[in-house]
């Protein structure tokens, strides 16, 4: 298990430092005038040039990277060439937000896949087509255009829950859960859709197997094969799968923070991205990179619990 936890945590670094040299090298090829960009266009050019050398804009980017990735693995990853504000500030008041929602729209695709999954498989007749239908739908429709619906409907007309705006958990419980709510399931219908087909397909193959049917032989109830060995021997599948929602769960973040007014992550990589704000930007693709990585390996650690061939392939 170690050896196997080993090589997930190193593939997660060798990803995280490829995708950062990544986004350096685009960022140098864009040829954005930052100087311009922060000091305005009536900035004379001896502004410019000296803006330009205090930014550092002037070594080359081989030099320039160096230096950042050696401060970023210090934790450091600079400042905002426009606020002058520390990245890692940043980062520890946007993240949280992003990850209240992305987690809770997890948290939700996750209970609903499986019990919708479970009753398809199940039931079978009309409950599994209107499931596999509603399935189809949830992934057809974005998620911005659900983040739309719900907060015309839930928030501006039947005011049930903010419209806009995030309520930090160490101020208000109630208030954080009110204020994610809505971002939350927006993230969560096509998450939902996507994984409860997976579930349905896993489990109908798990419920046929020889092994289900001696089991069933022996006199164990219906709920027991299902609970105790059928969702279990499908949650692998499953789990492939949630892994893949999640990155989605993290990009489809960026729009419904806007719809719902959220300082995400999100909003700040792309106000960065408009910006040219490249400390900013680059500290938000670490940041998210990391997240994903090691969500990634926490599910993985659940995938090798349930399927112990995966810890010695």
């Amino acid at each position: 298990m170690i050896v196997f936890l080993l090589r997930r945590v190193v593939a997660g670094l060798v990803l995280v430092f490829v995708v950062a040299t990544g986004t350096f090298g685009l960022l140098s090829l864009t040829g954005t005038d930052v100087a311009r960009n922060i000091l305005g266009q009536n900035a004379t050019q001896a502004q410019i040039v000296a803006k330009t050398h205090e930014l550092g804009l002037d070594q080359p980017a081989v030099v320039r990277y160096g230096h950042w990735l050696g401060n970023a693995v210090q934790g450091d990853f600079g400042q905002s060439w426009f606020t002058g504000t520390p990245v890692g500030q940043s980062l520890s008041q946007t993240l949280p937000v992003t990850l209240s929602v992305v987690l809770a729209g997890l948290v939700i695709s996750v209970i609903l896949s499986v019990a919708l999954g479970a009753v398809a498989a199940l039931r079978g007749g009309w409950i599994d087509r209107v499931v596999q239908l509603a399935a189809v739908l949830g992934t057809a429709v974005p998620s911005f255009l659900v983040a739309l619906l719900l907060a015309v409907t839930l928030a501006v007309q039947l005011r049930l829950l903010p419209a806009t705006g995030y309520v930090a958990l160490g101020d208000s419980g109630t208030g954080w859960l009110r204020s994610i709510v809505l971002p939350a399931v927006s993230l969560a219908i096509a998450s939902t859709a996507a994984t409860t087909m997976q579930v349905r397909g896993a489990l109908i193959d798990v419920l046929q197997a020889d092994f289900v049917r001696t089991l069933r032989s022996r006199g164990l109830s219906q709920r027991s094969v299902v609970f105790k060995h059928g969702l279990r021997n499908a949650a692998p599948p499953a789990l492939t799968v949630l892994a893949l929602q999640f990155i989605g769960l993290i990009g489809g973040a960026v729009i419904v923070e806007k719809v719902f007014g959220l300082p995400g992550i999100g909003s700040l990589a792309n106000s960065a991205a408009v910006q040219g704000d490249a400390p900013v930007l680059l500290g938000t693709v670490v940041v998210t990179v990391a997240v994903v990585v090691t969500v990634n390996l926490l599910l993985d650690i659940a995938y090798g619990w349930l399927n112990p061939k995966v810890r010695v392939s």
